[in-house]
């Protein structure tokens, strides 16, 4: 799988996200959707997504029992093995965690996804986020046009 990882927004939360190339579909990390569901931190989504995940295991809900994982970077920098869902999963999956949130987040997903459909019809749209990335992660205006010209 060849996977571009970005960290989405969502009311200015952060959500560990990665597009899969080759199936051209967006996974994100649940346990960053459960902190912003159920308005926690970190450490206690975690807790909240074992409860839960042990709960639906024993109801036979399948994304758990197939649960997919990826290297997500962390906060401290590093990558570690981090439960995923697509986009699909995860509209089952917040229907099992009772929240406010839970229609606008729905919106969110589907406006994240519609985005990269629109990057995939139009490579301009593509390349602009690309340089809004590398500004937004510190390059130089320099390094920037050095890289458009290649």
């Amino acid at each position: 799988m060849t996977q571009k990882q970005a960290i989405q927004l969502f009311e200015k939360r952060r959500v560990r996200t990665a597009w899969d190339t080759d199936e051209e579909k967006w996974w994100f990390s649940i346990v960053d959707v459960v902190s912003v569901l159920t308005d926690s931190d970190y450490q206690t989504a975690r807790k909240y997504w074992k409860v839960l995940k042990g709960r639906l295991i024993k109801e036979g809900f399948e994304l758990v029992t197939n649960c997919y994982q990826l290297k997500m970077q962390s906060t401290d920098g590093k990558h570690y093995l981090t439960d995923v869902a697509d986009t699909e999963q995860l509209f089952r999956l917040i229907q099992s965690i009772p929240s406010p949130k839970a229609e606008p987040f729905k919106q969110w997903m589907a406006q994240v996804a519609a985005k990269r459909i629109d990057q995939m019809q139009d490579p301009e749209l593509s390349f602009e986020q690309a340089v809004a990335d590398y500004r937004r992660l510190g390059y130089s205006e320099a390094w920037i046009n050095q890289t458009k010209t290649m």
